[in-house]
């Protein structure tokens, strides 16, 4: 019952630190969370999802807390988005142990892939410009954020361990 609750909190906290990285990037750069090519900060909170099954529903919830609660954001993507990062973060936990030279590198670019795939639909839909460039721009902006600050996220936690600490406490 205690792990439950632990990792109940853990997808509370990563959910509520995502939500409000988001806000927070769109306060100071306003509409750089939400455009095509987008490159939300949160999106480092992904990595999460290689040290806790706890982030797959935490970054899911987090995108919608954030899309819900934002006026810059499509209706469509309440629902889409939260499934691309869902997807992206089962995808991620799922790959965890699928390194190069202990990096994560194909996890990293689950997140770009499903969002390119959903949320480049919805652009399509919404805006036009065909689904190809709208993926391509959806794929760059998060491709960007996990192969930068993503995996400077990864290392830090990994390098000191930080994972036994935050996450594998009985």
């Amino acid at each position: 019952m205690r792990k439950q609750i632990r990792h109940l909190a853990h997808g509370a906290i990563i959910a509520a630190v995502y939500a409000t990285l988001t806000h927070l990037q769109n306060l100071l750069l306003p509409g750089s969370a939400s455009w095509a090519i987008q490159f939300r900060i949160s999106e480092a909170l992904c990595v999460l999802a290689f040290f806790t099954p706890a982030a797959i529903p935490g970054l899911a919830v987090g995108c919608l807390l954030y899309n819900v609660t934002s006026a810059a954001v499509l209706p469509l993507d309440f629902l889409v988005g939260s499934l691309a990062s869902l997807l992206a973060a089962w995808g991620m936990w799922r790959s965890r142990g699928v390194t190069i030279k202990g990096y994560p590198l194909l996890g990293m670019l689950l997140p770009a892939a499903a969002n390119a795939v959903l949320v480049g639909w919805e652009l399509a839909v919404y805006v036009g410009g065909g689904f190809w460039l709208n993926a391509a721009y959806v794929a760059i902006g998060e491709a960007a954020v996990l192969l930068t600050l993503g995996t400077a996220l990864y290392f830090a936690i990994n390098r000191r361990n930080l994972q036994r600490h935050l996450f594998d406490r009985n």
